[in-house]
């Protein structure tokens, strides 16, 4: 019992002379005595090989956050505890004294303990594992541990590359905005928008540079299509994740419409519950084709409860639509909804966007998943600051 103490408090302070070495931390010796107990329990259940166990080890360390700069004493102290249970206390007419048994642990872990190091080495090698802080690493790891499932490419760019925090190169931008179907059925995005010349690009926005995108749309009302870092606020991603409504509605119906005008004179001239509200604009989003569907606007938006109440919006009073979207969700992390008016400013407000904006790509089918793997690296390029290079 003294020598395995003895060696434990040896290969701790061997362990954290190499740490230090690295300018990294110790790690306590009683995480050296947790995961020898997890070693030793491993090796006397399933009588695995000291090959294995040592494998075991390191894999179980690195799983804790730990990570051992020199397998040689773990191996050791490993070993001295094998020992142990093949010759347990009890047998003194085979080993003696503690003497003797001291010395043959450290005979053991001598013979056994320190040569098991090269099949740690190989079976590192095997894995491919040179460098533990490596994604590659990490990916392998979480595998091992089962923490990373993967089930189409929704899950693939999720988990490799969203978790992993890879950075989004402008390369795989512009490749996006060159290919067809790169966000749902539909053409490339710079088939229409090539150039920030209103008269040769819709809106005047060129998606065909890094440039051009930053820039935005030229045409007025000129405006910028990303922000870098808020993803969520760019217009680039609601045109590509949001329908226009109704849902189902015409990709030529018009937006300029009586009922849509309404709409804008009453968010333009500040958003009051007055009459003109109550007579001219409430009636609309409870009439079937006030907007060009045959859908009215309250048959999926007359509750704060989604579903069946897409977003959490409700249209169906002006205290209701003031609350704004997910209302409901955001009370119980102690925040307002989403404004979906903002008085004095039509144009910014999502209701009247959602009115009058189509997603792209025109002719996109309305039931295409929003959360497209390609929109999300996009929206994860725009989060890490919209870099062109």
């Amino acid at each position: 019992m003294l020598c395995s103490q003895t060696w434990r408090l040896l290969a701790g302070l061997y362990h954290c002379a190499k740490e230090a070495g690295g300018s990294r931390r110790c790690i306590s010796l009683s995480s050296l005595a947790q995961v020898d107990e997890k070693a030793v329990s491993v090796a006397s259940t399933t009588k695995k090989s000291l090959g294995e166990i040592n494998y075991l080890l390191r894999f179980y360390v690195d799983g804790q956050g730990i990570r051992f700069q020199s397998y040689c004493p773990a191996v050791t102290f490993v070993a001295i505890d094998l020992a142990r249970v093949v010759a347990p206390n009890q047998e003194k007419d085979v080993f003696g004294s503690k003497k003797y048994r001291c010395t043959f642990y450290w005979v053991t872990a001598l013979i056994v303990g320190c040569p098991s190091l090269f099949f740690s080495a190989a079976l590192s090698a095997a894995d491919g594992v040179v460098n533990p802080a490596s994604v590659t690493h990490q990916m392998w790891r979480k595998i091992r541990l089962g923490e990373l499932k993967i089930e189409g490419d929704h899950d693939a760019v999720k988990a490799l590359v969203l978790q992993g925090n890879i950075p989004i190169t402008y390369d795989y931008i512009a490749t996006l905005m060159r290919t067809p179907n790169a966000f749902g059925n539909g053409p490339a995005c710079i088939v229409c928008h090539s150039s920030n010349d209103p008269s040769r690009s819709y809106r005047g926005l060129d998606l065909s540079s890094c440039e051009g995108i930053l820039r935005g749309s030229t045409e007025a009302p000129a405006r910028p299509v990303i922000s870098p870092g808020k993803p969520v606020e760019s217009r680039l991603v609601h045109k590509l994740r949001n329908n226009r409504m109704p849902l189902g509605v015409s990709f030529l119906h018009p937006t300029d419409t009586e009922s849509i005008q309404k709409v804008k004179k009453w968010i333009d001239s500040g958003a009051a519950d007055d009459e003109f509200f109550k007579t001219s604009v409430l009636p609309l989003f409870a009439e079937p084709t006030a907007f060009g569907s045959e859908i009215a606007c309250v048959s999926c938006h007359a509750g704060f409860r989604d579903p069946p109440n897409f977003n959490e919006v409700n249209l169906s009073s002006y205290e209701a639509i003031m609350t704004g979207a997910f209302s409901r969700t955001n009370k119980k992390q102690g925040r307002p909804g989403i404004p979906i008016v903002i008085p004095h400013e039509a144009e910014k407000s999502r209701l009247y966007q959602r009115l009058t904006e189509n997603r792209m790509p025109p002719g996109i089918n309305p039931g295409e998943e929003s959360d497209h793997p390609n929109t999300s690296l996009l929206m994860r390029w725009i989060e890490q600051g919209a870099w062109c290079k």
